[in-house]
């Protein structure tokens, strides 16, 4: 993907956000997911199928799933979080293939007490193991309005966006052995739930329920990708995102995302690594 560039950067994110709001979704909550947990409380809010909500209470979370899964793909969707007091609740996009030894590529939204910033986490997962997390605190406020989160997943990379602008790579690296998702096909899922044991200040602050149900919305939801049926996957032709790259400006931009929001990155944690950072990092 080229990113375009103007004069000055903040042109830049006025034109990236401006380009998000008239893009054209062609998928449907409707005929593309189903809600497979919550007791009611996920619900397709529109006749067409393009806005969602998941709801939280002391009872349960909820959550939806991809009708098909996919073997690489563009999964994107817009996301409006917990506004207030949202601490101990946690919502996700992501993907995931089953099993004991499973891939997953996340965006997880830690919430927080009210006035501190919810926090990004991303990780990858392969054959059941991550620990290849890096944390954001984004530069807007995530509940106010409607945002633009993608997982670009190709053979070569992953690559996360907020609102078109890229914040994380993680390329394949196999070459100097490390596992990268390639042979198991992944889902996508999205979900509203409780972790008030970790998720806010490693569990020190805790679910204020009288503020229940906790409410997130979903809107223009699409994937593209390489969809799997019986036992193959089958690609757009000339699909971009299956060949995409980051230029310079990508990765001046991820930089200056990095340097300014990253809260935490695992390839400089050496309390946590004391014999070395992983292979990647390097």
């Amino acid at each position: 993907m080229k990113f375009s560039c103007g004069t000055r950067f903040a042109f830049l994110v006025l034109f990236l956000i401006a380009a998000q709001s008239v893009a054209v979704y062609a998928g449907s909550f409707h005929k593309d997911v189903q809600i497979h947990w919550g007791d009611g409380r996920g619900k397709v809010r529109d006749r067409d199928g393009k806005l969602l909500s998941l709801s939280l209470d002391k009872s349960s979370g909820s959550g939806f799933q991809s009708n098909q899964e996919f073997l690489y793909g563009k999964a994107e969707v817009q996301m409006k979080l917990v506004a207030g007091n949202s601490a101990g609740t946690v919502t996700t996009f992501y993907l995931k293939a089953p099993g004991t030894m499973w891939d997953e590529i996340d965006f997880e939204f830690l919430g927080n007490i009210s006035g501190h910033p919810y926090t990004l986490h991303t990780n990858v997962y392969t054959q059941g193991s991550g620990d290849k997390e890096q944390q954001f605190h984004l530069w807007f406020d995530p509940t106010r309005n409607f945002h633009t989160y993608c997982i670009t997943w190709n053979p070569q990379r992953i690559i996360f966006t907020v609102d078109g602008i890229p914040i994380r790579e993680f390329k394949n690296s196999e070459s100097i052995g490390v596992p990268f998702p390639k042979n198991q096909p992944m889902r996508l899922y999205a979900s509203l739930w409780e972790a008030e044991h970790w998720a806010t200040r490693g569990g020190l602050e805790k679910t204020d329920w009288s503020k229940a149900p906790f409410t997130a919305f979903y809107r223009n939801y699409n994937v593209e990708g390489c969809v799997w049926a019986n036992g193959k996957s089958s690609c757009p032709a000339n699909s971009p995102w299956f060949t995409q790259t980051l230029d310079q400006r990508g990765i001046d931009k991820m930089k200056w995302a990095q340097s300014k929001y990253m809260v935490y990155n695992y390839c400089t944690d050496t309390k946590r690594f004391p014999k070395g950072v992983p292979k990647v990092c390097t």
